[in-house]
């Protein structure tokens, strides 16, 4: 027995969409399951299209991005208004570290999900095998001595 494998779309999520997908928190193959269970935990499978999501290994990545994002979004404001007006210390000593905690919880989670829409546009991580359909067809191949002749026939 063979089993052909088939997904809903047929082929894997181009580079970008699957980011996207990942980035709006959407399975990254069929964009219609959800990828978070928790604030940061990952699902161990997508419950739409069966994509197993566990492999992923995101890691390090996605909190660099966010403190590189944040950090130069931060640093720029915050020089703009030191050079530019007369702001209280105590404001600035305020202000910006909240904007800052409040900026690095709202990126973190879309920037985890789209690394893992990278690693699975990538094939990264056991993403490599795309998730089989409920209704996959099953192919059956005969083996043994009478494989390729017909039933009940012989063979002239």
């Amino acid at each position: 027995m063979t089993a052909t494998i088939e997904t809903g779309s047929g082929t894997r999520a181009g580079l970008i969409r699957a980011m996207a997908r990942g980035f709006v928190g959407r399975c990254p193959h069929c964009g219609q399951g959800r990828i978070f269970g928790r604030f940061l935990k990952v699902r161990p499978d997508c419950a739409v299209c069966g994509l197993e999501l566990s492999h992923h290994r995101a890691d390090d990545l996605p909190p660099y991005i966010v403190i590189f994002v944040i950090g130069h979004i931060v640093g720029y404001f915050l020089l703009e208004t030191e050079m530019n007006y007369d702001v209280p210390l105590w404001f600035q000593l305020t202000f910006w570290p909240l904007v800052t905690l409040v900026g690095s919880l709202a990126l973190l989670q879309p920037a985890k999900g789209a690394v893992v829409g990278l690693q699975y546009a990538l094939g990264m991580h056991g993403f490599a095998k795309l998730p089989v359909s409920p209704n996959a067809e099953i192919e059956e191949t005969q083996h043994g001595p009478d494989r390729g002749h017909a039933a009940g026939g012989a063979s002239a």
